[in-house]
């Protein structure tokens, strides 16, 4: 069977990895010029490659594309994909066949990458065999030559959703939809609203969606267009008959009537009302895997947080310099301002 990867940056270099040791015969094309470190993994494997453009004969031969989750289906090559009536897949759908663990999935316009890294945190400090991928770190494909988890945690964004179709999630968190990139979606925001919501498209009643109670927006496709899964909500301004919520600066997790976990808002790692949302939405996620609620209270007290994401870097004249360059919208911003204890410059 002839595989062709669309895009030669860490998910399609991983996916070609990938392919070649499940049998598959691969090529890989990129439009750009490839890193040099993906090149030299591609040239290891003695997997065929083109840089600088597409070959449309290449795409013709091929029984299966793996396209970059950031080619969109309107791209000039997709067009090609289509006349030629080739099937094609994501580099997250593809790493799904060959994997046999659960997955918690985690989107959301802000804080996503955030709720990722605790959840996995979370699970890791638990004991737990996790793994870590999507759109942080290594890519699932490049991983699962190595191993497989029992449980993988994976930032989706909107374009990685895009793809999906058939990858189980037993746990989807859909922390909040805010205007952004919608250049990709028509410029409207229900076409990328309706992007994010493919979270929970796979899910069976056995699964779980955790939503934001307070998002006007997921709250209205919820009820649009539903879900087969369980769904457990978190609020910063209501309390919640199950999930998590904000009581006097205390946090309530609740995953069943019998059991709760609480601690103030002065012990978790991340401070600010955005990121006791997105510690709520990750401890539901433990708390429903049955971790130990002492497991969970520690692991969101010693979270060290993302990079690049309100990350202290130093304090000069009693100015204190955070680095939030990873803010990409309007409200991540606001949520940068929300959070800081100082004046703001």
């Amino acid at each position: 069977m002839r595989l062709l990867v669309l895009g030669g940056g860490e998910s399609g270099t991983g996916a070609a990895l990938l392919a070649v040791q499940k049998g598959w015969e691969v090529k890989l094309s990129e439009y750009c010029k490839l890193q040099d470190k993906y090149k030299e993994a591609l040239l290891n494997k003695s997997i065929a490659f083109e840089e600088g453009g597409h070959t449309e004969a290449w795409i013709q031969e091929a029984d299966l594309i793996i396209k970059s989750p950031g080619i969109s289906e309107k791209a000039p090559v997709m067009q090609w994909v289509a006349a030629a009536n080739i099937a094609w897949e994501d580099e997250i759908e593809f790493a799904a066949r060959y994997s046999k663990g659960k997955v918690i999935a985690i989107t959301g316009s802000n804080g996503k990458t955030t709720t990722t890294l605790l959840t996995y945190h979370l699970l890791q400090k638990a004991g737990l065999n996790v793994g870590l991928g999507g759109n942080v770190g290594q890519s699932w494909a490049m991983q699962l030559c190595e191993s497989d988890k029992d449980y993988w945690v994976l930032e989706l964004s909107s374009f990685q959703l895009d793809g999906l179709r058939k990858c189980p999630i037993h746990i989807g968190i859909l922390c909040n939809i805010s205007p952004d990139h919608l250049d990709r979606y028509a410029y409207e925001l229900s076409n990328y609203a309706k992007a994010k919501w493919r979270i929970t498209s796979t899910q069976s009643a056995a699964d779980y969606l955790i939503l934001n109670a307070d998002d006007d927006i997921s709250q209205g496709l919820l009820k649009e267009q539903g879900t087969k899964a369980q769904v457990i909500s978190f609020s910063l301004e209501n309390e919640q008959a199950l999930g998590a919520y904000l009581n006097n600066e205390k946090l309530i997790i609740k995953t069943n009537h019998k059991d709760e976990l609480t601690m103030t808002i002065h012990e978790l790692a991340l401070q600010g009302k955005h990121n006791a949302a997105n510690s709520m939405a990750a401890a539901i996620a433990a708390r429903v895997l049955e971790i130990r609620k002492e497991s969970v209270r520690e692991s969101l007290a010693d979270f060290k947080g993302a990079p690049h994401r309100l990350e202290f870097v130093a304090t000069v004249h009693g100015i204190d310099f955070i680095n939030d360059s990873k803010a990409t919208n309007v409200n991540s911003t606001w949520w940068a301002l929300e959070s800081a204890q100082k004046p703001v410059v």
